[in-house]
């Protein structure tokens, strides 16, 4: 039987080529697609696209509806809560602007649309209801991030 390499504890090489560049300053860049959402972060307003097709909501922003393949797509405001789908702790730096241990996690909106995004706590569990919370970075629009619902 041929031996079996195990997982190495030190970052792999492809990954670290693929982060170095990595930052926050980069989510912000508005692109014609991206730029009325980076605008309502700036308003601290959750917003997703709207298909006037077929009335299908979607995230991240695309120029053409998903479901239908339309590209009549409005800009709607979420509510700004949902459901934890999949959840990690991120324990190996990636970037110089969020230092591990956090939570990274999959929110299905209460829209539809499912969104990766950080957990602001310190422990949370698939199921758990979530409420969109703000980031402050400076000089670019706040990031949407999300902690735990009260009650």
């Amino acid at each position: 039987m041929a031996p079996v390499a195990l997982p190495s504890r030190q970052p792999r090489p492809w990954c670290s080529r693929v982060t170095d560049d990595l930052s926050f300053s980069d989510l912000g860049a508005a692109d014609p697609t991206t730029e009325p959402f980076w605008q309502a972060c700036v308003e601290r307003r959750l917003t997703v696209q709207r298909c006037t097709a077929c009335g299908s909501h979607q995230f991240y922003p695309r120029p053409l509806c998903l479901s239908c393949e339309a590209t009549g797509l409005e800009w709607v405001d979420a509510k700004g809560s949902g459901t934890i789908y999949s959840l990690t702790t991120v324990r190996i730096p990636v970037s110089e602007d969020l230092a591990p241990p956090y939570l990274l996690a999959l929110v299905d909106l209460d829209e539809g649309p499912r969104l990766l995004t950080n957990i602001e706590a310190e422990s949370a569990g698939i199921g758990d209801r979530v409420t969109v919370a703000w980031r402050r970075r400076d000089g670019l629009p706040p990031l949407p991030v999300f902690r735990l619902s009260a009650g």
